[in-house]
């Protein structure tokens, strides 16, 4: 192995960002991108860096790519030494100390200047969207808790996202965005501007590299905020959710009010379509299926979860837009002009292809509903209490709030009214509430199979959502 592929594999062993950590891979090649403009030294490159998961089967390796925007430095950088890559002879620059671009703020104004001015460089496409004047002297500063990507934030003007695992073909939070932000939707911060570069692998599809949208100044974390709400109900005894002074129901219908014109507008930039409601439901039983092989405590709710996969079967045919894909309480900001969604990119763990597909928007819904449910049980689980009658309590009060919450919300999205637990009004035809089954059913097991691999402690809640799947 060389050197440079020795450090790159070093490196990226370490990263908060690499979806790899823990298992068996090599750096099996590495191809550049092309050179970032307006500086010649130290150059800025972008690098893309294929890993290999050897398969130990019959089966082929997996393969993945990840960015990696570099400084070739000829000498070392002494105020990058935490963002040392490794020393290499580069290709094109000969002996070089690499840094990860992104630690240096020189490094980062140049791929914000390189967006304002549009460049084209060898193999690098800096796309601008009209309408904002950039801040080009903001004071740069790299985020420091993501997980998947890596956020430089310009001093409160704008963000530049930048995708560390990167699959050829259009990435939908960039698409996604620029048709919301083209219709003017006050519900996602606006896109400026993103980059792209040539496929070298010769597939023809793009590859997106990094997006460049709004700050927003005043935003404030919906899942936070939901906590807070709950912390306020647990602490007064004898007060129901609508008594406390941080009630969260106004805000969650204002969710229901921007998830609803959010859709509409996706509806109309991406069109329409229809699938095989049994075709849908059958790849839902066969996620139960696989499910139940990692959770077997599943087996014990399973004749619920396929009887609401069996009502969906029965619809016959479903509508089908590009949605969210991945939407939760964590997804949304609060602002003083309302609420904004954000991370369009879908589910992760799904392949590019499978997130770019039309699904349905109960699918969102039903990721807001199990998120409704989670907050306060999970708040309830973080508060340690040795009197059962206190825990027993938590849990009533858990179920008030998370009830009168996914009320609050449904009666704004679908806009209908009916008596539910929580004692609040709401309709849904029943249709609506077919398909409200069976995607919570859906996403349920879904956090059953995440939960047991991730955190088993909170793998309670989506089992006892499991129990309670179709009932009002």
């Amino acid at each position: 192995m060389s050197t440079r592929a020795e450090s790159l594999l070093g490196y990226l062993s370490e990263a908060r960002w690499f979806g790899g950590k823990g298992r068996e891979f090599t750096v099996s090649g590495v191809r550049r991108l092309g050179t970032v403009p307006g500086r010649a030294e130290p150059p800025v490159v972008i690098d893309l860096v294929e890993v290999t998961y050897p398969s130990h089967s019959p089966e082929p390796d997996e393969k993945e790519l990840y960015q990696l925007p570099l400084v070739l430095a000829t000498e070392p950088e002494a105020g990058l030494d935490s963002a040392f890559v490794g020393w290499w002879e580069d290709p094109d620059h000969g002996w070089v100390h690499a840094y990860d671009a992104l630690h240096d703020r020189a490094s980062t104004t140049l791929l914000l200047e390189a967006i304002a001015a549009e460049a084209d460089a060898d193999g690098l496409d800096f796309v601008r969207l009209p309408g904002h004047e950039l801040e080009l002297d903001a004071v740069p500063s790299l985020f420091s808790g993501e997980q998947s990507n890596s956020s430089v934030l310009f001093g409160e003007d704008s963000v530049l996202k930048v995708f560390r695992k990167i699959t050829p073909g259009a990435n939908p939070d960039i698409t996604t965005h620029q048709v919301l932000t083209e219709a003017d939707s006050p519900h996602v911060a606006a896109l400026y501007g993103w980059i792209a570069a040539e496929d070298p692998g010769g597939t023809g599809e793009p590859l997106h590299l990094a997006m460049l949208q709004q700050f927003l100044r005043t935003a404030s974390d919906g899942w936070e905020i939901a906590l807070a709400s709950v912390r306020d109900l647990f602490s007064e005894a004898d007060l129901h959710a609508e008594e406390v002074g941080g009630d969260f129901a106004a805000e969650a219908a204002r969710l229901g009010t921007a998830l609803a014109e959010v859709h509409v507008q996706l509806r109309e930039a991406f069109g329409a379509d229809t699938l095989d409601a049994a075709v849908v439901a059958q790849q839902m039983a066969l996620r139960l299926g696989a499910a139940i092989d990692v959770v077997p405590a599943l087996a014990e709710h399973a004749d619920r979860l396929r009887g609401a996969y069996g009502a969906l079967a029965d619809l016959g045919k479903i509508d089908v837009q590009r949605i969210h894909g991945d939407l939760h309480l964590g997804q949304t900001l609060r602002t003083i002009k309302g609420w904004k969604l954000v991370d369009f990119e879908g589910e992760p763990a799904k392949p590019l292809a499978e997130r770019l597909l039309p699904d349905s928007p109960w699918r969102d819904v039903a990721g807001m509903l199990r998120s409704f449910d989670y907050a306060p049980h999970a708040m309830a689980r973080s508060l340690p209490e040795d009197d059962p009658d206190v825990s027993a309590q938590r849990e009533r009060r858990a179920e008030e709030w998370a009830a009168r919450n996914k009320a609050a919300f449904l009666t704004t999205y679908a806009g209908a009214k009916a008596t539910t637990a929580g004692g609040e009004e709401m309709t849904l035809t029943q249709e609506e509430g077919v398909l409200v089954a069976a995607y919570v059913a859906d996403k349920t097991v879904y956090e059953c199979v995440y939960e047991a691999r991730n955190r088993p402690s909170w793998l309670p809640i989506p089992l006892a959502a499991a129990a309670k799947v179709g009932t009002p």
